[in-house]
């Protein structure tokens, strides 16, 4: 670990230890045992091995609340990826929630010869080109379904509910026929060569196709395509967008029909597409376009909004469950009849919570990705 280059892209070393970080942490308002503070004070003062060494290290959601109350700029999101990263490589790896079997599949994912059925679950009704000026990256959700049949829930609908709006609007997107796992996970469980190997495949895929565009329905692969992929190649050749700002910046309000669809909402800002990229609007602004919809929002929404509870299949433990439910109370509570997401995970862990026998009826809510919601509005 070079620790200047960590001080200098964190900003860590302007840690004043005032402790705003962790009153805004959601992990630490149920964990008395983690604090994005003393994470800090462990680095700079005590034996830096013993934090490597450290669960504590996982216990963080990376989720940025930290970030929204520092006075200081400090990254502690990017802090922790790096820390991660250096634990993973000097053996210490985390242990990944369901058996880390899905990190297994990310990793068998990196083979140069695989060969996936990855086109399986389109239907006949759904158009799409193997070339184009527009790209739709599917995300992990062909797999996704397979490990989580017991909650009764198809995140491929996502999928395809997006290709239908597409549609919808006179696009026919290319669909890359052996497209890997976009590398978020792996990246914040510390293992970036696995990362990296996927980037470079999904870009070598994608360079073939020669698009302009880059759709996403999953803000963790936005924010993997945004963000992180920049930093290994520079400037992409291609615009990358979420799904609802295509919809609703690109294409315009006029060029969008909806049925009326009586019905209360509320909206879970997911951690990527709000806190990390700043898409506040765009889901807003698709929801408000749809008639009948009312959305309502929680207490705590936009840049303050509760994480869901887990992240890049690291954290899933009572204190998980503990903060679920406390987003799904603030859900609850304003009186909704739906909770909106833009991110598969949000739906699968929400839904996942939701399970449980023990859950209080006053946290208790549907639940629906927003390219469902908007596929079952179009007129």
């Amino acid at each position: 670990m070079n620790i200047q280059s960590l001080l200098k892209k964190t900003n860590a070393n302007a840690c004043i230890e005032c402790g705003k970080c962790t009153s805004n942490c959601p992990v630490s308002r149920f964990n008395p045992h983690f604090s994005p503070r003393l994470q800090m004070t462990w680095f700079f003062q005590f034996d830096r091995n013993n934090l490597l060494a450290s669960d504590s290290i996982w216990d963080c959601l990376t989720c940025g609340m930290c970030t929204v109350r520092c006075p200081m700029d400090v990254k502690f999101t990017e802090f922790t990826r790096e820390i991660r990263q250096t634990a993973f490589e000097n053996g210490k790896p985390v242990e990944c929630s369901h058996g880390g079997a899905l990190q297994a599949l990310m990793e068998i994912m990196t083979a140069d010869r695989l060969k996936q059925q990855r086109t399986d679950w389109l239907t006949p009704d759904l158009n799409i080109a193997e070339t184009g000026e527009v790209l739709f990256f599917v995300g992990c959700a062909p797999y996704f379904d397979a490990f989580f049949t017991e909650l009764k829930i198809n995140t491929l609908d996502i999928a395809r509910s997006t290709i239908k709006l597409l549609n919808k609007f006179g696009i026919t997107p290319a669909i890359l026929p052996n497209e890997r796992c976009c590398g978020h996970d792996l990246l914040w469980a510390g293992n970036f060569k696995a990362y990296q190997a996927l980037a470079e495949k999904n870009m070598a895929a994608i360079q073939i196709v020669k698009p302009k565009t880059v759709i996403f329905s999953c803000a963790e692969c936005y924010r993997t395509f945004k963000l992180d992929y920049p930093e290994l190649f520079g400037t992409l050749d291609f615009e990358v967008l979420h799904l609802t700002e295509f919809l609703t910046e690109r294409l315009g309000p006029n060029q969008i029909q909806f049925k009326e669809l009586p019905e209360k909402v509320t909206y879970q800002d997911p951690c990527r597409l709000g806190r990390q990229l700043g898409i506040y609007e765009p889901p807003r602004k698709l929801l408000s376009q749809i008639p009948g919809v009312e959305l309502i929002e929680m207490q705590k929404n936009r840049q303050n909004a509760v994480c869901c509870g887990t992240s890049a299949w690291i954290n899933c433990n009572a204190y998980s469950k503990m903060i679920q439910m406390y987003r799904l109370k603030m859900a609850h509570q304003t009186g909704a009849e739906l909770l909106v997401t833009s991110c598969p995970k949000c739906y699968i862990h929400f839904t996942c919570a939701l399970q449980s026998e023990k859950f209080p009826e006053e946290a208790k809510i549907e639940i629906k990705d927003l390219a469902l919601v908007a596929a079952e509005a179009i007129a």
